[in-house]
Order: C-alpha cells, then sequence, then structure tokens
C-alpha cells in the first residue's frame, strides 16, 4: 500500500471513530444497494413471469381446470419440503420483532414458484407477498455472511422488506415506509429510516433498470376541498375499513375451516382450487381470479359492477385461505377500487377519486400500514389528491380495529383506548381476529 493510501485509510477510520453516524450511514448504503440489486432483479424476474403466467392463462383458460392439481404440488412441495418457510409473510415480521434463525434463502424460489402457478393456474391472489418473503429471505442471507448483531439484523430484515416492496410495486418512498411500518403497529423505527429508505430506492432503480414497467392509473378530477366533501371521504374511509375488516376476517376463518376439516395440509390447496375454478367456469369469467388489473382500470374509467369488489373478496379468501401463494394488496387494491366504484352511485365524488381512495384505503385497513398507503397515492397518483386518500387511509385504518392480514404484527400502541390492553401482544392473539 502507497503512503498516500495509507493515509487516506488512517483519515477515514478516524473519521469513523469520530463521527459514527457518518459510518453508520456509509455502512448501510453499501448494504442496501447491494440488498437492493438482489431483490430489484429478483422482483424484475418476478414480475416478467408473473405477466407470462397471466398472459398464457387468460389465452388457455382450460388451465385453470387444473387449478386444484397445481394446489396439491404447490401443498406437497411446501408440506416435504418447505415446512421452515410455510409461515411466509409472518415468519419475516416474527424475526423483526424477535430476532430468532436465520430465515432459509429456499424461501425465496419456493414463494416464487408457488405464487407464478397460483396465478398460471387461475388461483385469486397478489404479488407483495412473494416480493416481501424474497426481499427478506435474500437481505437475511447478510446475517449469517456478516456475522450481524439482532440489532443489525432487524434493520437488515427492514430493509429486505421495503426494498420487496418499493420494487415490486414501482413506490420507494411507499416501500421505504412500509418496511417501518408493518411489523409494530401505531409505531415506527426511526433508527431503520436510512436502511429501509435507501434499500426500497436501490430496488426500485434496479428494476426500472431491467425495463420492467409498472401499471399506471390516472385520476382524472380532483374535486376542491369543502367540508361536504370532506364529510364523503369520512364515510368513504368507513366503508373501505369495514372491507378488510371482512377481507381479514373472511380469509382468517376460511384457513381455520380447511385446518379444521381437511388433516393432510397438500389436500387445502386441492379443495380450494377445485372450488374456484368450478367457480369460473360456473361463471364464464375470469374477472375475479389473478392480480385483476384490467378490471381495476376499469373501476378509474367508468361505473362497473357494484358487486365487483364482493366477488374478489370471496374468490381471495378461498385461493389464500387454502393455502396457495401469493400475497394480498393487489386483490386489496381491486377490492377498494371497485368498492370506490360502487359509492359512486350515492357518493357524489368523481369515480376515479373515489376508486383512488379505496386503491389505497382498504389496504391501510388490512395491513395497518397508513402512512405508506397515502404516500403510495401520492406516487402512484399525483399529490392532488393528497388530502382525500389521507382521510380514507387513516378512517380506513382506525375503522378496521386491531385485525390485519398478518397475524405476526405486534401492537406497539393500541389504535384506541377500548384496545389497550391489545398493546404489545400480536394481532393474532386478540379477539379481534386476523389472517394468521
Amino acid at each position: 500500500m502507497s503512503v498516500s493510501r495509507f493515509r487516506l485509510s488512517k483519515k477515514l477510520v478516524f473519521l469513523f471513530w469520530k463521527y459514527p453516524i457518518a459510518f453508520f450511514t456509509a455502512k448501510w448504503l453499501i448494504l442496501t444497494a447491494i440488498v437492493g440489486i438482489l431483490v430489484g432483479s429478483a422482483s424484475a424476474l418476478f414480475l416478467v413471469c408473473l405477466d407470462w403466467a397471466t398472459h398464457y392463462r387468460e389465452t388457455h383458460l382450460w388451465i385453470i381446470a387444473l387449478l386444484p392439481l397445481a394446489g396439491l404440488v404447490i401443498g406437497c412441495m411446501y408440506h416435504y419440503f418447505g415446512k421452515e418457510v410455510e409461515a411466509g409473510n409472518n415468519l419475516l415480521l416474527e424475526n423483526i420483532n424477535k430476532p430468532s434463525k436465520v430465515i432459509s434463502l429456499k424461501m425465496a424460489p419456493f414463494v416464487l414458484i408457488g405464487t407464478i402457478a397460483t396465478h398460471l393456474f387461475g388461483g385469486s391472489a397478489g404479488r407483495e407477498g412473494t416480493a416481501l418473503q424474497i426481499g427478506g429471505s435474500i437481505a437475511d442471507q447478510f446475517t449469517r455472511l456478516l456475522g450481524l448483531r439482532p440489532r443489525d439484523r432487524r434493520l437488515i430484515l427492514i430493509a429486505g422488506v421495503a426494498a420487496g416492496f418499493g420494487s415490486v410495486f414501482g413506490t420507494p418512498l411507499a416501500g421505504g415506509v412500509f418496511g417501518l411500518e408493518v411489523f409494530l403497529i401505531g409505531s415506527i423505527r426511526y433508527d431503520a429510516l436510512i436502511p429501509a429508505f435507501a434499500a426500497a430506492t436501490f430496488a426500485d432503480m434496479t428494476t426500472r433498470a431491467w425495463k420492467v414497467g409498472h401499471t399506471h392509473y390516472h385520476i382524472t378530477e380532483i374535486p376542491d376541498l369543502s367540508v361536504l366533501n370532506i364529510l364523503y371521504a369520512i364515510i368513504a374511509g368507513i366503508a373501505f375499513g369495514i372491507a378488510s375488516v371482512l377481507f381479514s376476517r373472511l380469509t382468517h376463518r376460511i384457513g381455520v375451516f380447511f385446518k379444521r376439516y381437511i388433516g393432510f395440509p397438500p389436500f387445502r390447496p386441492l379443495a380450494g382450487g377445485a372450488l374456484v375454478s368450478a367457480a369460473v367456469f360456473a361463471m364464464g369469467s375470469t374477472r375475479y381470479i389473478g392480480l385483476g388489473i384490467p378490471v381495476i382500470l376499469e373501476s378509474f374509467q367508468m361505473q362497473i359492477s357494484p358487486y365487483d369488489f364482493l366477488l374478489k373478496i370471496i374468490f381471495t379468501a378461498v385461493t389464500l385461505g387454502a393455502a396457495f401463494k401469493g400475497g394480498e394488496v393487489t386483490p386489496l387494491f381491486f377490492i377498494g377500487a371497485t368498492l370506490g366504484n360502487a359509492l359512486s352511485y350515492f357518493i357524489p365524488l368523481p369515480v376515479s377519486l373515489l376508486a383512488g381512495m379505496g386503491f389505497v384505503a382498504v389496504f391501510a385497513g388490512a395491513a395497518n400500514t397508513p402512512l405508506a398507503c397515502v404516500l403510495m397515492a401520492i406516487e402512484l397518483f399525483g399529490s392532488e389528491c393528497g388530502v382525500y386518500v389521507a382521510i380514507a387511509c387513516i378512517i380506513a385504518y382506525f375503522f378496521s380495529g386491531h385485525t390485519g392480514i398478518y397475524g405476526s404484527q405486534q401492537i406497539g400502541q393500541a389504535k384506541h383506548m377500548v384496545y389497550s390492553r391489545s398493546s404489545g401482544r400480536k394481532l393474532s392473539s386478540t379477539k379481534f381476529g386476523s389472517r394468521t
């Protein structure tokens, strides 16, 4: 090493010793850049595969008849080879709240294969769950590789979750806040600000660098704020919160039903797949399976059937309750956007605005992440809708109570003094119910 390089190294060591914040920042920028590149690349691959699966299914509808068989294969894959990662998102949240054994890297390929199969053969599911599990499992490998302490392991898991969310939806700001919000209801870990936002940004940049695009939504009309319009937004927010509770509880109860009456786990998606497949062919429509992006786009443009949201709740609750793989968020987008569209029949706000409010508010109530959802709306629709979507998300969050799609969320601060005894407990252990 030359004298000049030695002096530079010595100065850097002194700088990091003198200013630990500089060391912390540099350390996490480097780590999250690596995590972001890996997770963003994996998200790009996942989105491309998902587009292919959706296109193939819609042009070869006969394949939906094989959904029960696909469910059996997915169930066997997890039952015989992936029991340690079967808990999925809840396993990530448990390790953020109480770090234990490093999450197996097999979580990423297992959930990728399971989700693509679910969509290819006609299940109703989303993509966020897959992205979070890919991000979290990839990020957690650095725990063993670098010998990270429990505190740093929490941060890198949060970074992985934020990277997965931000890259799969193209919303890095929402991804960063989601990673900070999702594991502890009512509280945010500010020491994870740099890891979460940096990872989400790097991952989103990587996914875009792979030329993988995202769906664009547009709110065509936003009325001026008035007392009456604010009241309408509050009423809509209550409806969105109730819808999130309905989705969470129905999915949970269907899951409990399958576990109670079908002892062998691989037979649960077999039975659930048979129900979904039969319903699709009986209705003669694929409107309520898959991601449902075309229907979401319709809900921003024109008035559609007022019962679309309810059918999507049922199809998704059966699919996920039967243990198919995939996320809940895009179906929640569908449910919220179509419910908002249905509310336009009697709430005099623009159809596209109500659809946009529902798009994020039902998710806010079900995932208990109101701040992330407000930022997501601003990133997707523009800042002009900010006040309306904020009202809808906040009201939906409070009216959803202590229910949600992630049973391992811990209640850091109760939403209201009525729920104060639940503080410090997991969502799944409260009497209000959740998806476990």
